[in-house]
């Protein structure tokens, strides 16, 4: 990735997985393509699951092999109730083999992802990396100016702002942002266990969140475990042995002993949504378009939605001529993932509500909706092949 021009068809600004992506698919569509982002190891063992399309796009992109060998297949979803209430729902199980899908998608750590994106991205001829990070974004009329801290100015006709949740890029382009803080905090770590997985990622719902076991390649499950801000410090704080004993009872031992691996992250947790997701010759992707709690495995999958999306609209402008920032362009991004984000966050936090809630009716509700879900085939397959895309866009996914 040379080159010595510092003019470009599009600027990414952002390395992480989504802003990764972006910058592959822009320049695989045609469009010359510089990425600005700090060459940094990827700091932590968190993981993602890779849902439906996903991968299909890391496919498309030449990336997917390079790190598949270390994702564990989800072949099972499981759902179960372990708030303790009066009324409770059913254990709800979706199997991949009843939509005639091998598996749901794969978890893999986000650490071999990033490894694998940051691989095929040094091989691309119309992809140029800038090891920096932008200082100021200007958009005008005709281009966007990006200033580095290390002094370069680079040009574009498009900046994409893959530059998560203090975004640079949508504050330069004035999108404001409606969010909402949970009240809730997510901890993450890994884990070995004594007894296989069998590909089945469980998530017991708790009074104050889920906790979910997601299968990693080998005897290895990632877990995510919400709750109150204070308990998960709390949780965070414990010792190997104590945080290992108490991840076996929250499993309830369905995966024999349990044995805590190095490094815990706790994030709070919110919900976050511009008004626009492209302005003034920028357009957003990833976590500065959308910030969701981890209810679903739906954070990372919008932001490669996003991702391929722009890169079909901006490749698809280049080829007829036109000028990949324009107005018109950005209005097609915009009504390519308004009603995606729109319709997850809504489920998502539709979900999240009725979990916490201490008012009977909606927990009667909650309990009757998971009952359907389980014993009436048709909606149960709806569902599953909705939570891995919206069917508006199977149909006619890029």
């Amino acid at each position: 990735m040379n080159d010595s021009s510092q003019d470009y068809d599009v600027i990414v600004i952002g390395g992480g997985p989504a802003g990764l992506t972006a910058a592959i698919a822009l320049a695989d569509a045609g469009a010359r393509t510089a990425l600005l982002a700090r060459r940094l190891p990827y700091a932590d063992n968190r993981t993602t699951a890779l849902l439906g399309a996903s991968t299909e796009i890391l496919e498309r992109l030449d990336v997917w092999r390079r790190c598949s060998d270390k994702a564990a297949a989800l072949k099972t979803m499981r759902l179960v109730d372990d708030t303790g209430r009066l009324i409770r729902a059913p254990e709800v199980r979706f199997s991949s083999d009843e939509i005639g899908r091998e598996q749901f998608g794969f978890n893999i750590d986000n650490r071999a992802l990033v490894a694998a994106l940051e691989d095929r991205a040094a091989e691309m001829a119309a992809l140029t990396r800038f090891d920096d990070e932008a200082a100021s974004v200007q958009p005008d009329d005709a281009e966007v100016t990006v200033v580095t801290r290390q002094g370069p100015s680079l040009r574009a006709r498009l900046v994409v702002g893959a530059d998560g949740r203090n975004s640079l890029s949508r504050e330069a382009a004035g999108i404001e942002v409606t969010s909402r803080e949970l009240g809730q905090s997510a901890l993450t770590f890994n884990i070995t266990h004594s007894r296989p997985h069998q590909n089945i990622s469980t998530e017991f719902h708790t009074e104050h969140g889920p906790c979910v076991f997601v299968p990693l390649a080998g005897n290895r499950s990632s877990v995510v475990w919400v709750s109150s801000p204070k308990e998960a410090e709390r949780l965070k704080a414990l010792g190997d042995d104590e945080l290992s004993a108490a991840a076996e009872r929250q499993s309830h031992s369905i995966l024999g002993r349990v044995e805590v691996q190095a490094g815990r992250h706790v994030f709070p947790l919110a919900i976050e949504r511009p008004r626009q997701f492209a302005k003034d010759r920028i357009a957003l992707v990833g976590e500065s378009a959308h910030v969701l709690p981890p209810i679903g495995a739906q954070g990372l999958n919008m932001g490669l939605r996003d991702a391929a999306d722009i890169a079909e609209i901006t490749g698809q402008a280049i080829g007829r001529g036109e000028d990949p920032g324009a107005p018109n362009v950005l209005a097609r991004y915009q009504a390519a993932r308004r009603p995606d984000v729109a319709s997850r966050t809504w489920a998502i936090d539709i979900a999240n509500r009725s979990l916490l809630s201490d008012f009977l009716g909606v927990q009667t509700a909650r309990a009757a909706g998971l009952h359907l879900l389980g014993a009436f085939g048709p909606l149960r397959r709806l569902a599953m092949r909705e939570g891995l895309a919206p069917s508006w866009r199977r149909s006619s996914s890029p």
